[in-house]
């Protein structure tokens, strides 16, 4: 699990992933600030898997939801994470670190991530889709 920052406008929004060690692509994901409010909502997705291990990189609100006995800090197990990040980085040029393309609309970045997370799962953009809640979010 990890956060990654991104501007929006003058606030600032962070993408908080979770991933499979195993499996390549985010599992789970949320968007908000660097709270423990923020993390709990991703908590609550990834909470019910019961996995055996948790390996983060050591930020504070982690032990709050996490016990010890299950929680890894360790940035040598978060390679998984930093080449998500490095795939997103890559597929939209809004979360580059150093880049005039931002996003003006939190639901915008929101599409975005959801249209790159099938994209890299399936291979395809589900264009019907794409259009019509696109066309709804502009009206």
């Amino acid at each position: 699990m990890s956060w990654k920052h991104l501007s929006v406008k003058k606030n600032k929004i962070w993408l908080w992933t979770a991933v499979n060690k195993h499996i390549s692509g985010v599992i789970a994901w949320v968007l908000g600030d660097r709270s423990s409010d923020t993390f709990e909502l991703l908590w609550q997705t990834i909470s019910c898997w019961h996995s055996y291990f948790y390996v983060t990189d050591g930020y504070p609100v982690y032990p709050c939801f996490i016990s010890n006995e299950d929680h890894i800090v360790s940035k040598t197990y978060m390679t998984r994470v930093e080449g998500e990040n490095s795939r997103f980085r890559h597929y939209l040029a809004r979360l580059h670190r150093k880049t005039f393309c931002y996003s003006k609309s939190e639901e915008m970045l929101k599409f975005s991530i959801r249209l790159v997370i099938h994209y890299l799962k399936y291979g395809s953009v589900p264009l019907k889709m794409c259009s019509t809640r696109l066309i709804a979010a502009i009206a």
